[in-house]
């Protein structure tokens, strides 16, 4: 589990830090500004953010909006000494709020519906949280293409247009892992059940056309081996 905690006061860092390891978890970044959480959040993947709310510059509640844009499926916890600030707290996205100072029963009841989270979210795993311009859609699995690496994004091709996620491929492969999709390249993945045709082209390769699209997506001579062994296996 990969957490981010983020408070302006370094000694609440530290002590949600330790109550964080007591509990087994290591893989923590810390911030002690909204910006610098706002870089961390753009250059890797986390599955919880703890967030003060009060906080210089920006609060931990517009803090959320900016991490939920680029994340939405992130756990968002919050952490305020002040238990009127709950309610706003939940309207801004929050899952869970902890009141200061933090104990060692709030920190595992939280924990606790983070797991519970995680597991319903790999249950609902038909579906992927992409963007078009500044709109978020829900894109059915079944629905997909390619999908295709693009610097720090991956761009999702469905039949009416392109979508855009903040995810490696390497990331979508793991996600897609049990799915019928396969990578053919290190920048192309395929939904298998979408193919039309396959033809062999120089060194091995192969030339991948879909139903339904004029795209051709080309794979990688070790991705041709690759995929050629997937479809026999998959034909025996």
């Amino acid at each position: 589990m990969k957490i981010l905690i983020v408070d302006d006061e370094k000694l609440a860092l530290s002590r949600l830090k330790r109550l964080l390891n007591n509990e087994g978890i290591t893989n923590i970044t810390e911030c002690n500004d909204p910006i610098d959480a706002i870089k961390e959040v753009s250059k890797q993947s986390f599955d919880v953010a703890f967030l003060d709310i009060s906080m210089p510059n920006m609060s931990g509640l517009e803090l959320a909006n900016t991490i939920l844009t680029i994340h939405p499926k992130i756990f968002i916890i919050f952490q305020t000494a002040y238990a009127e600030h709950a309610l706003e707290a939940f309207q801004s996205g929050g899952m869970d709020y902890l009141l200061k100072p933090i104990s060692t029963e709030s920190i595992q009841n939280s924990l606790k519906k983070v797991e519970k989270y995680i597991i319903k979210n790999e249950e609902d795993s038909k579906k992927i949280v992409a963007k078009r311009g500044n709109k978020i859609y829900l894109i059915d699995i079944d629905d997909v293409y390619y999908i295709k690496a693009d610097l720090d994004e991956v761009i999702i091709r469905v039949k009416d247009a392109d979508a855009y996620l903040r995810k490696k491929i390497g990331d979508m492969q793991n996600l897609l892992e049990g799915k019928n999709f396969f990578r053919v390249h290190r920048s192309y993945i395929i939904n298998v059940d979408k193919i039309k045709s396959m033809q062999s082209i120089e060194q091995s390769k192969l030339e991948i056309s879909f139903d339904g699209i004029d795209d051709i997506v080309r794979s990688s001579k070790d991705g041709a081996k690759e995929f050629r062994e997937y479809i026999e296996q998959r034909s025996l």
